[in-house]
């Protein structure tokens, strides 16, 4: 048996306008960007990909299924810039062949600097999904697929998931394969999906390039490779960006044909099928332990977290941004919460990375940004003005720990917070 867990996420964040130290304005996004960027990622890939997946879930009689993890701050944007993405996701939604997965609702590395917060944003991502699609998702996949044993423990604790989601790196799997279903080191019921990083890196990365040495890459080529894993694994676990399809891979190099072909190759094998992750997790037994100690992430060569903090610069940014969470929660002023969460968003971080060699090109995707250098000051200037908005208000009382989970997704735990 081999089944196929397409996972695809599903962000883009609120990006921020020109913003010098000389400006006072309070408002920091820049509208016209982001609805540009929006319409133009919705037109080449949400809308036809959605209806794609819609038509090959009809046409294989509900055989073929996928998840997705879609982030709050581009629901927002959809919502205001192209609602009519929102109701392809709804009609994919009543199929009952789609899993809405959990994650951060502002695509933020939260995790690592408040767990009170991290556990705020994933409760309000759950209530939004419930919202929309009348799903309450049991499957969390972190911003980035960062992920390490503390995390699996945390998530566990909250009492509301089944499975965590994490990149099959090669150094913490040694011998291992990523297609088989695994169990996080120190944790007793929630199991572990691991990316089977070489198929998905051939879609997502490596499709158009005409170097590659399996270029072109059609569906019954990479069907035949899904069947070779039978014998060897269960499942294969195709983990990446939905703007993979039209917008990272346009449809001129062939993506959505191969999509189209694809199940069709897969289905060529009795044994194999398509499954949700929560769907894997039910049919397959973990077959081992996982042991993670140091942060992983899916991102670029190293698979490490240099994306985001790998310069003083990010450092910076990060720290000073959330050393301001105690006095920006106890004001109370809603439109400054939201713009201080908004600001927690990883990408933003991202555009202040300085590697730029063999990822360089990853790195440069809808930057709005000449230099990381750039970024990093618009940053702070609006960071700054933020600070000045925090002054007007007295200091803040202590808080309970427990405050935060009063409004909370049923089962999460006041221990949750205290990890």
């Amino acid at each position: 048996m081999a089944s196929v867990c397409f996972y695809f996420q599903v962000h883009q964040p609120q990006r921020l306008r020109h913003y010098t130290v000389f400006d006072h304005n309070q408002y920091y996004f820049d509208d016209h960007k982001n609805a540009e960027i929006c319409r133009k990622v919705a037109n080449k890939c949400y809308l036809p990909a959605n209806r794609l997946i819609l038509d090959l879930i009809r046409k294989y009689d509900g055989r073929f299924k996928v998840a997705y993890s879609i982030t709050g701050v581009l629901i927002e944007q959809l919502f205001s810039y192209c609602p009519e993405v929102i109701s392809t996701f709804e009609a994919l939604a009543r199929t009952g062949c789609v899993e809405f997965l959990a994650e951060t609702y502002y695509h933020s590395l939260s995790f690592l600097y408040s767990r009170r917060e991290f556990v705020s944003q994933i409760s309000k991502q759950m209530q939004t999904i419930k919202n929309l699609f009348g799903q309450t998702p049991r499957i969390f996949r972190n911003t980035e697929l960062i992920y390490n044993n503390e995390l699996a423990s945390l998530i566990e604790s909250m009492g509301c998931f089944d499975a965590i989601l994490s990149e099959g790196a090669d150094h913490i799997l040694g011998y291992r394969s990523p297609n088989f279903v695994y169990s996080p080191k120190g944790c007793k019921d929630i199991r572990l999906l691991l990316k089977n990083y070489t198929l998905s890196d051939d879609i997502a990365f490596r499709f158009s390039n005409h170097d590659w040495n399996q270029w072109p890459l059609t569906a019954d080529k990479f069907g035949h490779w899904i069947s070779k894993v039978n014998g060897n694994g269960f499942v294969v676990n195709l983990f990446m960006d939905y703007e993979t399809f039209g917008e990272h891979q346009w449809k001129e190099t062939g993506i959505f044909d191969f999509l189209k072909q694809l199940p069709e190759e897969v289905f060529k094998h009795p044994d194999n099928d398509f499954k949700t992750p929560s769907e894997v997790i039910e049919a397959y037994p973990p077959m081992g332990i996982v042991d993670v100690p140091h942060l992983i992430s899916w991102a670029d060569i190293e698979r490490d977290l240099s994306a985001w903090l790998g310069n003083a610069m990010q450092s910076n940014a990060i720290h000073e941004l959330y050393r301001l969470e105690k006095q920006i929660k106890s004001t109370g002023d809603e439109n400054l919460i939201s713009d201080w969460r908004k600001l927690q968003t990883s990408d933003h971080f991202y555009y202040m990375c300085t590697k730029w060699f063999s990822d360089g090109d990853v790195h440069k995707y809808f930057n709005p940004y000449d230099s990381p250098y750039d970024s990093y000051i618009n940053f702070m200037n609006i960071l700054g003005n933020l600070h000045n908005r925090i002054s007007k208000y007295p200091q803040p009382a202590p808080v309970s720990i427990g405050h935060i989970f009063q409004n909370a997704v049923p089962n999460v735990v006041d221990s949750a917070a205290a990890n």
